[in-house]
């Protein structure tokens, strides 16, 4: 950590450069004698990815900015204050912290937060910040958070982001993460009253199910149509068997939480599949991952097209679905629909059907844009559709 970026004229140059060309940065003379171009350009860069997904630290002079892998990496502001609302008691270990922005949004909450993190640059990174940010209620720790878990040091809560990569390879089983969870469950779940662990949504659930124990619940946590984390809430307490509550969590237009367990949707069957009525819904991708298809129909008065496309229409709008929501113009077998009704320029979504969204604009000179979707799909006797509708 070069604290020679934290000088005033440092911090000016940053400001002023913040939308130039980062190559032409970097292959320059650095104006400064103790700051490097390269480090120059890696602060531009960071604090660039940090505008939007951490506005906080974006707007807050003197933030030190880490390389952007741990930027990548970090959760977005929205996600971490939304975590802050799972955790209990009154201490915390962040046994992974990283770049801080978990640990700082816990410490908002009023807990002891200890955050540690086996990277001695991002350490002292994350306790800069925490400083700059006015977190008092922080404490850092350099090393392997997993030797802070001693019998004579419980903690209420502890959150663990395992790294996703091994030898830089992507890894989707937990035990082939660092730190290996499940290898120590008996440590993590003895020394604590909830154990939280964020995961990669590309994660399965029923392998996370089989890899873990003593699950309460499992979060999918989506930002905009995007799915961004799973976060799986452990309990010593909790009995071995019991099944735990899928909880889908949207950011998007203020929709609430969905909640199921697997077994109901296994055992609710659709009585019927219906043609395009006069709203089309597409669920949250929060959803598409929980495997929810059916129980949808039930929860929120809508009827399935078929049972692979996950696609869903009512007569009348129902505000609550959580996903996005269109209203149909038309629609019609595939064939002959767009013969019929030529369009140029439309937002193409393809839902169960050969042709994905590449092929179908190539194929019919169709441009992105606009406020017309076309959705591509198929119906519920196996003919393929054509819907053209308009987000409500």
């Amino acid at each position: 950590m070069n604290l020679n970026i934290l000088h005033s004229d440092v911090q000016d140059f940053i400001q002023e450069n913040l939308h130039k060309d980062i190559n032409r940065i970097l292959l320059s003379k650095s104006p400064f004698d103790k700051v490097s171009s390269r480090e120059l350009a890696e602060q531009i860069d960071s604090k660039r990815r940090c505008e939007k997904k951490l506005s906080l630290w974006f707007s807050t002079p003197r933030i030190y900015y880490p390389p952007k892998l741990s930027i990548e990496q970090c959760s977005s502001e929205s996600a971490a204050q939304f975590k802050a609302t799972l955790i209990k008691g009154k201490t915390l270990l962040d046994l992974t912290g990283g770049f801080g922005v978990d640990s700082y949004y816990f410490a908002k909450t009023k807990m002891q937060v200890q955050h540690s993190e086996i990277n001695a640059e991002l350490s002292l990174i994350a306790a800069h910040n925490a400083q700059v940010l006015g977190a008092g209620n922080i404490t850092f720790y350099q090393g392997n958070g997993l030797d802070l878990v001693k019998p004579e040091r419980l903690f209420d809560t502890i959150f663990i982001d395992p790294s996703r990569r091994v030898n830089a390879q992507k890894v989707f089983q937990l035990k082939d993460c660092e730190p290996d969870v499940p290898g120590n469950m008996n440590q993590l779940l003895g020394n604590c009253s909830r154990l939280i662990v964020k995961t990669s949504p590309l994660l399965d659930l029923q392998a996370g199910i089989k890899e873990l124990r003593n699950i309460v619940s499992i979060y999918i946590v989506s930002v905009k149509n995007d799915c961004k984390e799973l976060l799986w809430i452990m309990e010593p307490d909790s009995p071995l068997e019991a099944e735990p509550e899928i909880i889908c969590k949207t950011f998007h237009d203020e929709e609430p939480q969905y909640r199921f367990k697997i077994s109901d949707e296994r055992a609710f069957q659709i009585s019927h599949f219906s043609e395009p009525q006069k709203f089309l819904y597409e669920p949250d991708v929060a959803l598409l991952k929980a495997g929810c298809f059916k129980l949808l129909c039930r929860d929120f008065g809508v009827d399935k097209l078929q049972l692979s496309s996950h696609i869903y229409t009512s007569e009348t709008l129902q505000k609550s679905f959580p996903g996005r929501r269109f209203m149909i113009s038309g629609w019609g077998e595939y064939k002959t629909f767009l013969k019929k009704n030529p369009i140029k320029k439309a937002n193409i979504i393809s839902r169960n059907f050969p042709l994905g969204p590449p092929e179908i604009k190539k194929k019919h000179r169709i441009i992105d844009g606009g406020d017309d979707y076309l959705i591509f799909t198929t119906g519920p006797s196996g003919q393929l559709l054509t819907i053209m509708c308009k987000k409500v």
